[in-house]
């Protein structure tokens, strides 16, 4: 190494070519500069010389590399020579040369101070004349750092300057006011007009900095009212969505803290402008956020804002988001209407205006809102709501709102003009009764009419072309196949469609409504026809479905309702009277309670517990505390700091978290080369910390570690070739992104030449790595009708046998939860009992945003079952949108299932 360090002295430091000198200050870095014995190399003053003339070199860049080559070096034997022409630096004409130079006294002051013990005097009157930007940052940080207090005597003299400076100097303005308000509370009146004024600053960045010191500082109701909308018009401003959610979720913690939510009450309005983002997750936390918020003063101003926005959602194109964006103001006014029932006349109407479009999701949510609204204020909604569903009733498109409109059309028509008025429109949906005889009739009318309209298309469409000659065109198929369509009425399209499940709901309202009509009208003659009418409907519903026209024939399920609303219609008992006319709404309003009462025990459940004061509790006063106990809380930015690489602090420790545990071994100990890898896994990359251990006495040479992937893994570099001495060892980082959610294997073998040997290539072919799918899956909510819909969507599934040896079917459901990160969707209601049998639905999502559900079907074993039968039977059914979602949750579950089987030990 002394002749290498020659040779390169003599003939390659004296070059003035940038890249060979850029090269260089990475040689000298690495290089040793010492003896065994620690005294300093006879070349280093060579080299010592040459950096004092680079200092001295008229090429900015030049100077500005040293300067920063000089912070790394640990040597202050090497760095004393150098200190005048550091201090020359200080007054160079180029910017780029005096913020090296702070960074370079800087670096030296704090590991060296006796080389320069003046460095903050000098610094902070460089400060005074500086005018670069950077420059002043890179001061004013040494100073923050070295001497605090006339960084604070600095910032007091141009404290009205402020909001002209620079954005990455304002920055560090920020971090020193808080760490000094936060070491000193007394300084805070000092320097809190200063966080104010920075709070109008140009660069968003500092006022999202700015704001959040200033709710760390101040508790005051103005202090925060300015910062939540500092936020607020942060969020409006940015395009970006990522930072939009980053600063929502700053306003939610905000709105978390009790004191705070009252001022962020009249902050609603504002709130809602962050409405304007077209992304979905944004407006969802946005309506969310303003719904905790909104109380009884800014009810109506919120109902007018969401009101517009359902207008705007009508006007736009049909996109996918544009749907969902409907759903969610619906299920937004929903709430709203149950927390303030003052504004459902206003809101009520225009959501039913929903009946008739074309989006079923949001459909569905406006009628079971309408549902649990008409039950609660009966008196004040019932007429609106009768009158409004009567009159979109025949514009409705799907099958399941028109089926969900009957049912609230049988169950609250309960005036003679309703009962007669829904059913007239029950009539004009079904068209000419009985619907067997009108079809055959419509089909032979279409038979004869074909010639007509052939004939017509035939005169209609002739065209003469450019030659004189005619041309004729028909498009008798297409317009008849229209035509045909077109003039069903909605009700029979479903029947001769198939879908006789609607008939169902039909043949119970009719009943209700016939029932009903009993109980109104006292005259026997008007009683008979209006039930004789209701029989007809429901015969010519059973003759259709088992008439063959249709596409499907009626089920014999649905025949058995028809045939039994025949029944009740035909002996009008007292007890089937009571139950279809009293004991379904007595149902429903027993279901609602026990929703209500859900909802408010979630809601305890996340509400934040207010800090309670008993009356002996000593009162602190913030003048006489401590310097150790005035923050209260501990240094955000050290604490953020610690929390992104990883180090945050644990209050108990888990043995479970060690490194150790996620240590894989590559090879076998016997093996010439010995590798183990850490994995860790980090969201949407992988990263394989792996150890090469040269076991042999030999020189490895171009040791590769090969790397290969099954499944959605990409490797994102291939990692670079090694020398490895004899009994050596080095470390190798790859990293491999990930895509999709599913089970992934990483393979591969380490190759390498033995020094001096002519033989081939050696390799040592390592262990699979396999990754874990739950490192992706996180549990999440549904509601059972989204569920339902994933359910009928998603094409892949995977079924599973049950297999364990555990007897309790509710230990088993918990176990099975805890091992796939699934969330149980089945309320424990449902769950509640023994009866030997158990169903339940579960649901989780993945971070990139696949949708993950399962249905466990499961019974206990009888007594008598066979011996070595497992204790519970049954299947677990997985659905996902992809192949390796299904798959890769089936395998982790018959992996799980395999820790439960034990072997019985004999007596």
């Amino acid at each position: 190494m002394p002749g290498l360090l020659m040779i390169i002295i003599r003939f390659v430091l004296p070059l003035q070519d940038h890249m060979i000198k850029k090269l260089l200050l990475i040689f000298w870095e690495i290089v040793p500069k010492t003896t065994a014995d620690g005294k300093l190399l006879h070349e280093m003053i060579l080299v010592c010389d040459a950096y004092r003339k680079d200092l001295q070199h008229p090429n900015e860049f030049i100077r500005g590399s040293t300067l920063r080559f000089l912070c790394k070096l640990k040597e202050p034997e090497l760095l004393e020579p150098l200190m005048p022409a550091i201090r020359a630096c200080l007054e160079h004409r180029h910017s780029y040369v005096r913020r090296n130079a702070v960074l370079a006294i800087y670096t030296i002051y704090r590991n060296f101070d006796f080389l320069i013990p003046d460095a903050p005097e000098l610094i902070a009157n460089f400060l005074e004349g500086e005018q670069d930007m950077s420059c002043k940052r890179n001061a004013f940080m040494m100073l923050i750092h070295a001497d605090q207090d006339r960084a604070l005597n600095y910032l007091s003299s141009c404290i009205d300057q402020v909001h002209s400076f620079g954005d990455i100097l304002q920055l560090v303005i920020v971090e020193l006011i808080y760490k000094v308000c936060h070491a000193n509370p007394a300084e805070r009146s000092r320097f809190i007009r200063c966080i104010y004024n920075l709070l109008n600053s140009s660069s968003p960045a500092v006022r999202y900095e700015a704001a959040g010191t200033l709710v760390t500082l101040s508790s005051a109701p103005t202090a925060i009212k300015a910062a939540a909308s500092c936020y607020i018009e942060l969020i409006v401003k940015e395009s970006d969505n990522n930072v939009k959610l980053i600063v929502l979720d700053r306003l939610i913690a905000l709105k978390d803290v009790p004191a705070h939510e009252r001022v962020l009450q009249d902050l609603v309005m504002d709130v809602l402008r962050v409405l304007s983002s077209p992304d979905l997750e944004v407006r969802r936390k946005t309506l969310n956020l303003a719904l905790d918020l909104v109380n009884s003063r800014n009810i109506e101003e919120m109902v007018l804002v969401l009101k517009k926005e359902v207008v705007k959602t009508h006007n736009t194109g049909e996109h996918e988001d544009t749907g969902k964006y409907r759903q969610l103001l619906v299920r937004t006014l929903h709430q709203c209407c149950v927390k303030f029932p003052d504004v459902s006349t206003a809101v009520i109407p225009l959501l039913m205006e929903f009946l008739s479009d074309s989006n079923e999701l949001a459909a569905i949510d406006v009628l079971v809102f309408v549902r649990e609204a008409v039950q609660l204020f009966e008196q004040q909604l019932r007429p609106i709501v009768i009158s409004k569903i009567l009159e979109v009733f025949s514009t409705i498109k799907s099958v399941r709102v028109h089926r969900a409109a009957l049912w609230i059309l049988g169950e609250y028509a309960t005036s003679v003009d309703e009962v007669q008025s829904t059913m007239t429109q029950i009539r004009q949906s079904l068209g000419e009764i009985p619907i067997v005889d009108d079809e055959i009739r419509r089909a032979a009318g279409e038979t004869k009419d074909e010639i007509k309209d052939d004939m017509l298309q035939q005169n209609v469409a002739k065209l003469v072309t450019a030659d004189g000659t005619y041309a004729s065109q028909s498009a008798f198929s297409t317009a008849t196949v229209g035509k045909k369509v077109d003039e069903r009425p909605p009700l029979r399209q479903y029947f001769m469609d198939g879908d006789y499940y609607v008939a169902t709901a039909l043949s119970t309202s009719l009943t209700k409504l016939a029932l009903r009509y009993v109980g109104l009208v006292s005259d026997a003659q008007p009683q008979n026809a209006f039930i004789a009418e209701a029989m007809l409907i429901i015969t010519s519903v059973i003759h259709v479905g088992r008439s063959g026209l249709a596409k499907k024939n009626i089920t014999d399920d649905d025949v058995d309702r028809l045939a039994f609303c025949l029944k009740v219609l035909s002996d009008r008992s007292p007890l089937m009277i009571d139950i279809f006319t009293s004991e379904c709404r007595r149902t429903l309003a027993s279901m609602l309670t026990a929703k209500q009462q859900e909802e408010q025990e979630v809601m305890k459940a996340k509400e934040v517990k207010g800090s309670s004061v008993e009356a002996d509790d000593p009162i602190g006063f913030v003048q006489l505390a401590f310097k150790s106990d005035s923050g209260g809380t501990e240094n955000v930015f050290d604490l953020s700091l610690s929390q992104a690489v990883g180090m945050s602090k644990k209050e108990t420790f888990d043995p479970k978290a060690s490194k150790l545990n996620k240590i894989t071994q590559l090879t076998g100990f016997s093996d010439p080369v010995y590798a183990e890898a850490y994995v860790h896994v980090n969201q949407y990359d992988i990263v394989l910390d792996v150890l090469i251990v040269n076991q042999t006495s030999d020189t490895l040479q171009n040791c590769t570690l090969e790397l290969a992937t099954l499944g959605d893994l990409k490797l994102v570099e291939k990692p670079s070739p090694v020398l490895l001495g004899p009994h050596d060892f080095c470390n190798i980082k790859a990293n491999v992104k990930v895509a999709s959610t599913e089970n992934g294997i990483i393979f591969g073998n380490i190759v390498y030449d033995v020094s001096g040997s002519t033989s081939d290539r050696n390799v040592v072919v390592l262990n699979d790595i396999h990754i874990d799918i739950m490192d992706y899956i996180v549990p999440a909510v549904c509601t059972d009708t989204e569920f339902r819909q994933m359910w009928a969507d998603f094409e892949w599934e995977n079924k599973v046998s049950v297999n364990t040896n555990l007897t309790d079917l509710h230990e088993y459901l918990q176990h099975l939860v805890k091992s796939t990160n699934m969330r149980c969707l089945t309320p424990e209601k449902a769950l509640a009992g023994d009866c030997g049998f158990m169903a339940a639905n579960l649901y989780a999502r993945s971070i990139f945003g696949e949708d993950a559900l399962a249905n466990l079907s499961i019974e206990r074993q009888a007594e008598g079952a066979p011996v070595g039968s497992s204790a519970i039977t049954g299947h677990i059914r997985i659905r996902a949108k992809s192949q390796g979602m299904a798959l890769s949750l089936g395998d982790k579950i018959n992996l799980t299932q395999k820790s439960t089987i034990f072997p019985k030990t004999g007596a």
